[in-house]
Order: structure tokens, then C-alpha cells, then sequence
């Protein structure tokens, strides 16, 4: 990109390209054998413990004679890309542009079974990837009424837990009777 025998000079070049002088001098450093190796400790240990931040790894490469700080690992960790899986705070944060819905429940008095359900997906960190749980939970009595487990982020769990949580019930609508002699169905 910059041409040292261009006549216009090194500074007015990397202005034009938009880029720092400072990275037009500079000649990255090739990573030592030592330090090759324990990134190959490293990336072993990340397979075995995809939670184990930079504390535990050096905890690990200590108990394996490899004096190592914190913070070595954690730039060898993010020269290899590489970083713990753990469960992300504001992970319920709307993309921007997403409709809010509004709240209908909020002044509603829950006071029988069966008459709100509340759905939720979770994810339960595995040693290989993740699996994903969603329950169906009856809120007047708290129970949870069905509950699947997948692999995948997929619809279909979801929906076949909907399914058994509506056939394990029953339902009847109060209607007002015709007659005055007929009664209203009871209410599970």
C-alpha cells in the first residue's frame, strides 16, 4: 500500500489511506517457541474446560510446572481468539428497531389455575455446546406443566411443548346458561 520511493512522502501517503503513520514503521514480533507452546496447553485445556477463563487456565498450567500470569494468558487467549463460555449479562437486551409489545397482564388478578401460562427458553451450558430447555408454567400454582429439551434454537421443541401442555388439560368456557336450570361446566 505504501510506496517509500512514491514521491509524495510516507506521512501524506498514510493520511490519504487513512491509516496511522506509527503502523506503517511498525514490524510485528514472531511469537516465541515458549509461548507456542503454551498456546498448544492452552487451546488443549480450552477444549477439555470451555468455561475456564484466564484465572483458571493459569491455575491449570501452574499445576502442570508452567509458571505463567494472569495476564500472559489472557493475551495469548485473545491473540488465539479463543474465551470462555459463560452466561452474558443483558442477554434479553431488543435489537434496535424491535416492536415492545405492550404488558396486557399487568393489572390483571391471577386468582385460578390454567388461567395464565408463561413460557421461557433457557440455555444450559454442556461440555460440547450448549442445549436448550423451554418450560411451560401454569403461574397461579407455579407447576410446570410441559417441558422439552433440543440441541437446536429451532420452533419445533417449543411448539411440542404447547402441545402437551394443551392436551394435559382441560378446559371448559363459562358461558351463561340458556335455561335456568343448567349449570356452568366447573373449572379445572
Amino acid at each position: 500500500m505504501i510506496d517509500r520511493s512514491h514521491t509524495l512522502s510516507v506521512k501524506r501517503q498514510a493520511k490519504e489511506l487513512g491509516i496511522s503513520r506509527g503502523s506503517v514503521y511498525y514490524l510485528p514480533r514472531p511469537v516465541s517457541s515458549e509461548d507456542l507452546a503454551i498456546m498448544r496447553r492452552i487451546d488443549a485445556l480450552h477444549l477439555e474446560f470451555p468455561f475456564a477463563g484466564s484465572r483458571m487456565l493459569r491455575d491449570f498450567l501452574r499445576q502442570e510446572g508452567i509458571e505463567i500470569g494472569r495476564c500472559h494468558v489472557a493475551s495469548l487467549m485473545k491473540k488465539m481468539a479463543i474465551e470462555a463460555v459463560y452466561r452474558r449479562p443483558s442477554t434479553s437486551k431488543p435489537a434496535p428497531g424491535h416492536k415492545i409489545y405492550p404488558y396486557l397482564l399487568r393489572k390483571l388478578p391471577i386468582v385460578r389455575p390454567n388461567q395464565v401460562w408463561a413460557t421461557d427458553i433457557s440455555y444450559i451450558p454442556m461440555a460440547k455446546g450448549f442445549v436448550y430447555l423451554v418450560a411451560i408454567v401454569d403461574w397461579f400454582s407455579r407447576k410446570v406443566l410441559s417441558h422439552r429439551i433440543s440441541i437446536t434454537l429451532e420452533a419445533d421443541f417449543c411448539v411440542e411443548a404447547l402441545e402437551e401442555a394443551l392436551a394435559s388439560r382441560r378446559f371448559s368456557i363459562r358461558t351463561k346458561a340458556a335455561n335456568s336450570r343448567a349449570r356452568p361446566s366447573p373449572v379445572c
